[in-house]
This record gives C-alpha cells, structure tokens and sequence, in this order.
C-alpha cells in the first residue's frame, strides 16, 4: 500500500497552527511588518473602490440582490449593508476582481484578498478595533503564505488556484482567533475549512470571471468554518496531512514536516515577502514589462523597428501567461489579457505604459498592439529565479538585424524591489478616484494607515460605505 505524503510528520499541522495562533500577540509583531501590512490593506480597499467601475461587481451585486441579503455588514463601495458572509464574500471579489491585489510570491496566493474581507467583517460584527483587525488580518496571510509555499507551484500544475485552495485556512484560524475559540476549536475548524477549500483554474480556457470569486467564497466559507469549529462541530482532528487531507488532494507528492515549517509561523513573516502589485495583470508578467519598457526607453524603440521579440520565463509559468500562445497572441477579453504575456509585453512597447485602461476592449483591439504580439516567441530562462521571485526577460531583435535584452530578476513591487509609501499612496488614489470623490480617498489613506489606533472598526467602515459611481 503506498505511504501517504506526510506519514512521516510529527505532530498534526492542524494543532501547530492552533497553538501559534493562541500564542500571537501584538508586541510580538516587528513594526516594520505592522507597517506593511497597513499598506498591503490600503492597497486592498483601493482595489475593491476601482472594481466597483467593472461589469463583473455589478453583476455580482445583481446575483446577490437575486438571494436576498439582509444584515448590517460593510461592502466597500456600498452605502445599504448585508449580512456578514455575503459581505466578505463581496469584499473579496472586489478586492481582487482586477487581479491588481497583492500577491506571497512563493505561494502564489493573494494573501490580503481573502484574509481582510474576513476579519473586516468579523471586527466590524463584534466592534473591534483596529489593532485587533490588523493583527487578525496579520495570521491569516502568515498561515497561508506557510500553507501555500509548502506545496511549491503545484496547485496550478494539477489545476488548483492556490487563493482559492489555500486562502480559506488562514482566514478560518483568524476568525476564530476572533471568536476566542480554545485550541480544540480550532483545530475543529480546520478541519471543517479542508471540505469548503476550493478554487479551479478553469478560467485560464476562456477569460471567464471565476478566479474573481475564489477569495472571497474562501473568506466566506472561513467565517462558517470558524463559526462551527468554535460552537463544537467535528472536523477532521488534522487537515492537511493523512490520505485525504489538503496536500494530499490538492498537491499529490507534496511532503510537509510539521515541526520544521509550524516553526516559521510568526518568526520568518511572509509578509516581508508579499508583493504590492504595480501594474493591473497577472504578477507573471510584471518583470516582463518592466523589462520591455527599459528597453523602449533605452534605445528609443517603436513598434516598426522590432522584427522579433522573445520572452523568457520559467517553464512553469508556462501554461499560465503564454501557452497555448496562439491564443495568448490576442485575447478575447479583458480577463485574457491580464494573463498574456505577449499582450503585456506588446503593449509596454508600443505605448510605453500599461494601466487599467490598457486593458478595455478599444484598447484590446489596438491593430498596433496585436501585429507586434504576434512577433512574440517564449523560452524558458534558466536565470529566472521563480517561484521565489518571478523574473522575467525580454529579447528584441531590431528590422536591422541588432539585438536587445533585459533581464529583471527580481519583479518590481517583490521583496528587495517593494514599492515604497508614496507609489503604494498613488495607486491607491488613483484607484480610488475611479468611483469616489478625492477628499473621501485622502480620509481612507488616513484611516488605513492609522487603523492601530482606531478603537471601533465602525469608524473604518463609516468610510468604506461611501457610495461607488459606476464610471470607469
């Protein structure tokens, strides 16, 4: 009979994460990292304001209406309030509907996406303060950036988006951390999380809108998972280890040694290491565009000089963001575009920028930019130092027969490159700005970066439900 993946573990993961979870108090928290993660946060609410512009937030919007939703809990961008799951449901798709939230590079999972929506709503409910938030906010990411790099790129290979797999966990840990649960709850609602894990890379085939949803159904389906842990329904005593537990369903082959990795958990802080994005599209991409336009801008580039390009990645990120490349060439939708590769790189080219707007359909369509995505080849590059950063190079060879090249190793926005207050401030402006007045985006760059001091998360909240236009 073969072994499961993890026999060899030492103690249940379930119950190392529970007591850690117990054991975290603030003044443990470096406060560089408390720094971060208000900026992580701010980054997030931006987003989830920008979203409320796109078909995707009102069609959701019209699902929930269609349910019925009855409650006093926050939707960014809403002034009317719903109940608590459908709210960190909705949060989480605003937040990463545009796919422009941040990303744990080695886990590949948009950690703030599925871990504030939870504990806005949670905090909000039980009148927390903002510390308490942060702080809860703080476990989830960790405990899922330690899940997620675990299992090293493999959930995307066997079709699993890891946000949508992993994300529920750390968020289910923070909740009931937040609903005072003892270790035996939490443990409970571990196992309870492990069967509303879920998460398909399906909308890779077609551009559709699934991946929007994953994190927030996992912050939702966390605040079950929490509630029945603590209340005294059964879980599986341990989640992720066994012949049906998480890695062994959702990365097969993936081995975990309980004491070396719990040993981490709030001492390495992945958060150092999340990526606050800088352009709107699929974090593959963004060292390829960078690449390009330090290209552009050196020598001076304009389309009709370029005979070729070639990009360089990592075969692994292969069937995301070039394969099959035909297809990658000129995508038929918005969401397709933010995983082409050749488009991102085409577009940097041409127009020496790429924003959200680079993503709408009469940009798309640009006949400028889809003549030079179909010049665009892909290697794999063995300098790229992916999955603990995803590098990224540009080769160009000109009408004149000379060649061209970059190479960024590290993606802009990644640890070593992090993008500083000020460009996070921008951006969060800018989104802002899409759909609210500028002297209500300034208040909430305030508040989210004050949020340690604010005694009621309502004051927060009052904010958040300042009312989205829908103009893109």
């Amino acid at each position: 009979m073969q072994a499961s993946p993890l026999t060899h573990q030492t103690a249940p993961l379930s119950r190392a994460i529970a007591d850690r979870v117990l054991a975290l108090q603030q003044d443990k928290v470096p406060q560089d990292v408390w720094d971060y993660l208000k900026l992580c946060l701010a980054d997030a609410v931006g987003i989830a304001f920008a979203s409320r512009a796109y078909d995707f937030a009102h069609t959701s919007l019209d699902a929930l209406n269609l349910l019925g939703s009855n409650g006093a809990s926050t939707i960014i961008g809403q002034s009317t309030t719903v109940s608590l799951r459908d709210a960190a449901l909705m949060n989480g798709l605003l937040v990463h509907g545009l796919d422009y939230d941040d990303t744990h590079l080695a886990s590949v999972v948009h950690c703030s996406a599925s871990a504030f929506p939870a504990v806005l709503a949670l905090a909000e409910q039980r009148g927390l303060s903002g510390a308490e938030l942060l702080l809860a906010a703080l476990m989830a990411v960790e405990v899922d950036a330690m899940l997620g790099t675990q299992a090293g790129g493999v959930f995307q290979q066997v079709g699993f988006h890891p946000t949508g797999v992993v994300g529920v966990f750390g968020a289910t840990v923070a909740a009931a951390r937040m609903m005072e649960a003892d270790s035996d709850a939490l443990v409970r609602a571990q196992g309870v999380a492990l069967s509303l894990s879920s998460g398909s890379m399906a909308f890779l085939d077609d551009g559709s809108w699934t991946k929007r949803l994953h994190p927030g159904w996992a912050a939702s389906a966390a605040l079950q998972a929490a509630a029945m842990g603590v209340s005294g329904f059964k879980g599986p005593g341990e989640a992720y280890g066994g012949r049906f537990g998480f890695y062994a369903l959702y990365a097969p082959g993936t081995s975990v040694d309980t004491e070396a990795v719990s040993s981490q958990l709030f001492h390495d802080w992945a958060l150092r290491t999340v990526a606050i994005k800088p352009y709107p599209i699929c974090h593959f991409n963004h060292a390829l565009v960078d690449a390009a336009l330090a290209l552009r801008q050196a020598h001076g580039l304009t389309p009709d000089k370029i005979a070729s390009v070639t990009i360089g990645l990592d075969e692994r990120q292969f069937g995301v963001v070039v394969e099959p490349i035909e297809t990658k060439r000129a995508p038929q939708s918005e969401y397709d575009a933010k995983f082409s590769a050749p488009y991102a790189v085409a577009t940097a080219l041409c127009k020496g920028s790429f924003t959200l707007a680079d993503l709408e359909d009469a940009a798309r369509m640009d006949p400028e930019v889809l003549s030079l995505a179909q010049c665009i080849e892909y290697t794999h590059d063995d300098r790229s130092r992916y999955p603990n950063a995803f590098s990224g190079g540009v080769k160009i060879i000109l009408t004149d027969g000379t060649e061209l090249e970059h190479f960024e190793a590290v993606n802009r926005g990644a640890e070593g490159q992090l993008l500083s207050a000020e460009q996070v401030k921008a951006k969060f402006l800018d989104n802002c700005e899409l759909t609210i007045p500028a002297d209500i985006a300034e208040q909430l760059w305030s508040a989210m970066l004050n949020l340690d001091g604010m005694t009621d998360v309502a004051e927060l909240t009052a904010l958040l439900r300042t009312q989205a236009n829908r103009a893109a």
